[in-house]
Parts: structure tokens; sequence; C-alpha cells
């Protein structure tokens, strides 16, 4: 079985502070699976998408992405960083840029140094940025500037530049945050459905319970820094996601799903 991550006993606190972001964590998520991470705000599902990502240091534990190991010290390789594309909350765009720009900075690392540099894409580059676009459905957008769109366009620019990526693992940190139901909807099944036509494994962070069940086949909960269930979306329970946002106690009959 191909693996997209394996965490094993992690830990990490941010600089500054006591209490961990992360305690003791155990999770296998394997190639093609699509993941929801669901707890109140400050359970650390934001911290483990960042880390799953390489942009973190300074933990403790095991953790492999791809079937690479990362390291506690240092940033992930720039050769393995485009195997991982990451969906931000605020969209992350360049607002004054043209949205066709913003799709190909997401192949930047999947350039030369020198082509990244002077931001000259191939025609390839270009080809595999139009296909995004179009997946997102914003194909007639890609000359208009990103200041000009609504949310939910920003948010399928978003997509489509880590479409363009070509990554292995989508990490997504609460994407449809800042949507109204039916938007937050449209961009989740996107997403999956992306993730899924490429072969992608897809994990994105939500505080919506009923969201998380129509696009994720695995919902972990997490409270506190820590893992307190991990279920086939089927088997998640309403009084399970109710103790997820008012008990900080493990979850009566809920286990984990043992780590292979």
């Amino acid at each position: 079985m191909s693996i997209a991550a394996q965490i094993d006993d992690l830990s990490f606190a941010h600089l500054g502070t006591d209490l961990p972001a992360l305690d003791r964590v155990s999770l296998f998520v394997p190639a093609g699976e699509s993941v929801a991470l669901l707890g109140p705000s400050g359970a650390g599902k934001t911290t483990l998408l960042a880390l799953l990502d390489g942009r973190l240091q300074g933990w403790a534990g095991r953790v492999s992405v791809l079937g690479a190991p990362l390291d506690p010290d240092h940033p992930p390789p720039r050769a393995r960083r485009p195997d991982t594309g990451f969906v931000f909350q605020e969209f992350a765009l360049v607002e004054r840029s043209t949205v066709l720009r913003n799709v190909l900075n997401g192949r930047l690392g999947r350039m030369s140094p020198l082509r990244a540099l002077l931001g000259s894409p191939t025609a390839h580059d270009l080809g595999i940025a139009r296909t995004a676009l179009a997946d997102c459905g914003i194909a007639d957008l890609a000359e208009r500037r990103v200041d000009s769109l609504s949310g939910g366009q920003r948010q399928r620019v978003a997509i489509a530049r880590c479409l363009a990526q070509e990554p292995r693992l989508i990490l997504a940190d609460e994407p449809v945050s800042n949507l109204d139901p039916a938007r937050a909807g449209e961009i989740l099944a996107l997403l999956t459905a992306a993730a899924r036509a490429r072969g992608a494994t897809a994990m994105f962070s939500s505080h919506q319970p009923d969201l998380a069940r129509r696009f994720a086949q695995r919902i972990i909960g997490i409270r506190g820094g820590r893992i307190v269930f991990d279920v086939p979306t089927s088997e998640l329970n309403e009084d399970a996601t109710a103790d997820l946002y008012r008990d900080p106690k493990p979850m009566p009959g809920i286990g984990l799903r043992a780590v292979s």
C-alpha cells in the first residue's frame, strides 16, 4: 500500500509557549484517501497541516510524507516540495496580478531555478496552468486581476494554482471558512474531485461537521493537540461530533484507527 503520510508519536510546541500544539500524535494516511481534520479553533489542525507541508521545524517524533522522512531541523529539499500542495484559508494570491499568472506560480517548483527566477514558463507549463483553470471552471477569468474577483472565485484560483503544481498530496487549511454554505460545498466538491481524478490524496481541515461528512472518506477529530477519534465517515455519529466541541475527554465507543 502506498502511503501519503505517516506520523509516529509527534509533539510540537510553538516558540514561546509551554502547551504543545500537537501532543503525541500518531497517524497513517494511505495514498488516494480524502481525509477531513475536524475540531474547534485552536485544536491543532492548522499546525498539523503546516507540519506535513514541511513549514515547521523543531518537532519531536517521526514524520514521513509520500514515502520520504521529514527532518525536524530543516525544510524538505526543493526537488520534493512540489509533490505537496497547499490551499490556504486566506487564498495567499498576488492580488494585483492576473489569474493566469497566479496559477503559473504553482509551476515555479517544477521549473529550472533560472526559469523560476525569471518567471519564464514553458509551453508545457502554460498548458498545465490552463488545464487547471479549466478544471476549476475559471478558464474565462485567466486575464482578470485577482483583486476583481469574488471570494469563491479567488478560492478557485488558489485551488487551480495548487493543481498546476501537480502535487501527490493536497493539504487545505479551512479552505471554505470565508464562503457561504452553497459556495463552500462547491469548493470542497471541486477540491476532492480534482484530487481523486489525479490520484492524489486530499487532507482538509474544517470546523463544519456536515461538510466533512459530505466530502471526506475518513474523519479525524482533533482537540487540544490530540487525536480523539479517527473513523470512516460512515461511523461518525452525532454524539461524537457534539462531544468533540464540548468535552475534551476521549469519546466513548470510538477508538483510534490502528497505525499500520
